[in-house]
């Protein structure tokens, strides 16, 4: 996958243990909801997708995630630690936003887009 660079910052992440997904703020006030098995099907390290670099695809995980533990990469990313998967993928925001919009998952608030 590749994703446009946006500049928009993700602004609020919290984890969503009962449902098994992070919840997503970016600060055009657009929303997503991630499930956790969906972010390590995606993880971009070289781990998971070798060093050959180019599209990242989704890649069905081979057991459940069983939780997720998150701290911020400079003002760019996050890096998620994945129980039950890996735990060494950074996640730029604008590849989160990327993976939100085409699965469908991304919620764009009423005032983004809209200028004063």
């Amino acid at each position: 996958m590749r994703y446009p660079a946006t500049g928009i910052a993700l602004v609020k992440l919290r984890r969503l243990p009962d449902r098994r997904s992070l919840a997503l703020h970016w600060d055009d006030g657009a929303t997503a909801e991630l499930p956790w098995d969906l972010l390590q099907g995606y993880c971009p390290c070289a781990r998971c997708r070798g060093h050959q670099g180019g599209e990242i695809e989704y890649r069905e995980p081979a057991q459940p995630v069983r939780s997720v533990d998150a701290a911020p990469v400079g003002r760019y990313a996050v890096t998620l630690a994945l129980e039950g998967g890996c735990a060494s993928g950074i996640f730029p925001f604008d590849f989160l936003r990327e993976i939100a919009r085409r699965r469908g998952l991304l919620q764009a608030s009423d005032d983004a887009g809209k200028t004063s």
